[in-house]
């Protein structure tokens, strides 16, 4: 992978149409990156089938050529127009996270290493590119999974926040969640800080973050009641819990939002006026597993209510979490649903922080996987992304916008996917300018890697 600007073209000729590069990287590491590059009428991945190295120098010389087209060969989308956008992970890379600080887009993933390890690694995208990439940490016990991955989170004083899964010694889901602080862009960081101390070997992930007055708030899926301990018998119940913790490392109490939730949905958060609004799939007695709201209301938290009462009777985990956007007062959700045998991804709004949401809308093109994610356009209108199933083993990453009134616009695709978990949840984020970056793990190949695409969304009301 390469550090900082893009690699020197060596070479370049036309092979079928698309430009080929040799590119030279001068890196520390044994694994190459991959570049994208302009093919007409489309958007072209390019791939790296063989290196050869000169050892004085590390200096890696990359022989590229094209395997996978990032759009299908349809006409131009009314939605958007798009350009990919070249990143700092290599190949082995996945599980990308986006956030903005409304200057820089700020992405973290994972990347695996020759011994096994992986790699936390972080950088920044601004005007002039991307920063350095830099490590946060480097370990062989980190919890590697395609729905429960680390992120990075900027505040508004500079300070960078990132968390991991690190697996404890009972294996399996005995994991819990690490969280470290950088003042200096990256550069360095802190020791890692555990929220939960409950010291028992069961899952603790599925984080969501969000900036508060001096720091960090975190919410996160707890399994301590699936064993006996301080806290009592196992009840075999999924919590979900919250906590914060400021810049000088003093941290809040935990606080249990609710007692009984899905085991294994990603959560998600937004800030609004009125305070933090947290979204989860919730379980009950019955096993109707539907995606429900909470809001914090000065020191707690109300009860969890269903955004949209859908009826999903499921007797396990779908792995398919919401997510929420806020803009002001308006926020908007999108989650996947079962019910009655027939898939479907939605998204509902509210206009009163959350207290309250309208009859949700379809946004789907008819056989959606769900892995969701949603934000606010400059315009106030939400973007939301999702993966739809266009053959057995394949899939397409799509968007669309709904307005206010819940009109939905076209729908567009970004890139074709795999089907397959290994292609993870699509991540987007707000750039300068209005646009909008989308990050994914490319698994069509034999190796994974991290891609992203910036898109220029069209106003179509």
């Amino acid at each position: 992978m390469f550090r900082g600007s893009l690699p020197d073209v060596c070479h370049r000729f036309d092979h079928d149409g698309a430009w080929v590069e040799i590119l030279r990287y001068d890196t520390p590491h044994r694994k190459p990156a991959s570049r994208l590059v302009r093919r007409p009428g489309a958007l072209t991945q390019i791939r790296v089938p063989m290196v050869s190295k000169t050892p004085a120098r590390s200096l890696w010389v990359v022989a590229l050529f094209v395997t996978v087209s990032c759009t299908p060969d349809t006409p131009e989308s009314p939605l958007m127009s798009m350009e990919p956008v070249a990143v700092p992970a290599g190949t082995g890379s996945g599980e990308p996270f986006l956030s903005s600080d409304g200057e820089r887009v700020h992405m973290s993933w994972l990347e695996e290493m020759d011994d096994g390890s992986h790699e936390l690694r972080v950088a920044s995208l601004g005007e002039n590119g991307w920063t350095d990439a830099t490590t946060v940490q480097r370990s062989d016990r980190f919890f590697v999974n395609w729905a429960d991955f680390p992120s990075v989170t900027p505040t508004a004083d500079g300070t960078l926040w990132a968390h991991w899964l690190e697996r404890g010694d009972m294996g399996g889901y005995d994991y819990g969640i690490r969280v470290v602080r950088s003042d200096d862009d990256g550069v360095t960081w802190s020791d890692p800080w555990t929220p939960h101390e409950d010291g028992t070997p069961t899952e603790h992930g599925f984080v969501s973050v969000l900036p508060s007055a001096e720091g960090i708030a975190l919410t996160w899926l707890d399994g301590r009641q699936y064993v006996d301990g301080a806290h009592g018998e196992a009840t075999e119940e999924m919590t979900l819990r919250y906590r914060e913790v400021n810049v000088r490392g003093e941290a809040g109490p935990e606080t249990l939002v609710d007692p009984r939730v899905c085991d294994c949905c990603q959560t998600d958060a937004a800030m609004t006026p009125d305070g933090a609004v947290v979204v989860y799939r919730d379980r009950t007695e019955n096993e109707i597993r539907d995606i429900y709201v909470t809001r914090r209301a000065g020191d707690s938290w109300t009860e969890g209510v269903p955004v949209h009462d859908d009826g999903w009777e499921i007797g396990g985990c779908p792995v398919n979490g919401p997510a929420v956007a806020a803009r002001g007062r308006s926020v908007a959700v999108a989650w996947f649903t079962g019910a009655d045998d027939l898939p479907r991804a939605k998204v509902a709004l509210s206009s009163d922080g959350g207290a309250s949401f309208g009859a949700p809308v379809v946004i789907d093109d008819g056989n959606p996987i769900g892995r969701v994610d949603i934000l606010y356009l400059d315009d106030g209108r939400a973007l939301v992304s999702w993966l739809e199933q266009t053959g057995e083993e394949t899939a397409a990453i799509r968007v669309r916008t709904v307005d206010a009134s819940g009109a939905v616009g076209p729908s567009g695709t970004v890139s074709e996917s795999s089907a397959a978990r290994a292609s993870g949840f699509p991540r987007m984020a707000p750039v300068t300018g209005g646009d909008v970056v989308l990050a994914w793990t490319d698994a069509t190949g034999e190796l994974p890697f991290v891609r992203m695409a910036r898109l220029d969304i069209r106003d179509d009301r």
